[in-house]
């Protein structure tokens, strides 16, 4: 049962530094990445921390006689990681039991909960509360060339603390809407491998260059889609941005990496007057959308009418295509862009006149048509997913800071991302 109480008495506040019984970062091994190895005990770095999840790219290992030198630093079942430098200060996420046994490099700070005084979980989310997010970032970029949570800064944060069977009753709430999320995002990883799957065993043996069965061809990108380029207003004149949703939302890169097959969320908005101004290109619903600068080959689906800075291409269909989105979207992922515009085995830029003079098979549009009424259920599905995980996490991130000002109660509560 949730409900509207602000009869906190009971609730007092307190130093973190009182209710825990660790809080320390750890160290990278001598001769840093040379150092790491293929396999053995998990070294956790920023770039794994991420809010509300865990990234497993990148993640580091080290061998034993490493690890025993950072034995102050390991890492327990349920501990807390939050990131304490960089652009990343602040992000903060539960470590999985599958990494460990693990350790922390000096990146990353451990707070591990008093069990007779604090939930884990409910210390997790407390950190990850916007309000208590916006304190920390401020508290790391006073006073410092760089942004920093020391030690004594994460002892001496003052948490407002619930009797302990309410913290496990508020974390059972929020917990049970991140199970949910979590599961949706596990079936579009599975759908997402369908997809390729599905289109390999359609399209995958033919290459460009082979010879190709009857009524198929080889055509350029930006022969057969129209495509657009994104823009950038002048960075010095801000009125033309914003983080709220007015205009359109404006993709970068960035957002792109933080996203699945679709889109649906930006860091950013361009107002309308920007986008007549500057004669943005807004890229309708439904249009696959390409990363070609910086980090290239990233790719997702539009959601919504959109617009995007210029490191990106939008494929557009022609009115007169049999082409698709999902079609292009799922041969691009299989296409190897590092063969693209540079003799670099890592390629960091290509330009739109190299993107649209890709060459891609096109199979006759009898196969095409077939291979669309296949494909589309797995890419509703991904979308409807999709859907459900945006109204989830805005409906957690609102109750969040309610719950934790004690501004709604819990009590009784045994399962709920549906209550």
């Amino acid at each position: 049962m949730i409900s509207k109480n602000d009869n906190t008495k009971e609730w007092r506040v307190v130093s973190l530094g009182a209710i825990t019984t660790k809080i320390g970062s750890g160290a990278t091994p001598r001769g840093g990445a040379e150092a790491y190895k293929k396999e053995g005990i998990s070294l956790i770095r920023s770039q794994n921390v991420l809010d509300f999840d865990f990234s497993y790219r990148g993640l580091a290992f080290i061998d034993e006689q490493q690890a025993k030198k950072l034995s102050n630093v390991s890492i327990e079942e349920n501990d807390v990681l939050i990131n304490i430098t960089g652009d990343s200060v602040a992000r903060v996420c539960m470590v999985p039991s599958k990494v460990i046994p693990a350790r922390v490099n000096q990146h990353v700070a451990i707070i591990r909960a008093s069990k007779t005084k604090l939930d884990s979980h409910y210390l997790l989310y407390y950190l990850l509360n916007t309000y208590f997010k916006k304190y920390l970032l401020k508290l790391a970029s006073d006073g410092a060339t760089r942004n920093a949570l020391t030690k004594s800064d994460i002892e001496g944060l003052s948490i407002n603390l619930p009797p302990l069977p309410e913290q496990k009753s508020i974390a059972n709430v929020l917990t049970a809407f991140d199970d949910k999320i979590e599961l949706l995002q596990a079936q579009n990883r599975t759908l997402e491998t369908m997809a390729q799957t599905i289109f390999k065993e359609w399209f995958g043996k033919y290459q460009v260059g082979d010879e190709l069965p009857e009524g198929w061809r080889v055509g350029k990108l930006g022969d057969k889609f129209d495509i657009t380029i994104g823009r950038t207003p002048p960075r010095k004149e801000t009125q033309w941005f914003s983080d709220k949703p007015i205009g359109k939302k404006w993709i970068s890169i960035k957002d792109i990496g933080n996203c699945g097959t679709f889109i649906y969320n930006t860091s950013e908005h361009l107002s309308d007057e920007a986008i007549e101004k500057f004669n943005i290109p807004i890229i309708p619903a439904n249009t696959t959308i390409l990363s070609f600068k910086m980090t290239v080959g990233k790719l997702t689906i539009t959601t919504e009418d959109m617009l995007s800075n210029e490191a990106i291409a939008h494929l557009k269909i022609k009115n007169d295509s049999n082409l698709s989105s999902e079609f292009i979207y799922l041969y691009l992922r299989n296409l190897n862009f590092n063969t693209l515009g540079s003799t670099s085995s890592i390629v960091t830029a290509i330009n739109s006149t190299i993107i649209k003079g890709i060459d891609f098979i096109i199979p006759k549009d009898s196969l095409l048509k077939s291979f669309q009424k296949s494909i589309i259920p797995v890419f509703e599905k991904i979308q409807n997913n999709t859907s459900q995980i945006q109204s989830l996490t805005k409906t957690r991130d609102t109750l969040l800071p309610k719950l934790m000002s004690g501004q709604v109660r819990v009590k009784n509560i045994k399962h709920t991302a549906d209550a």
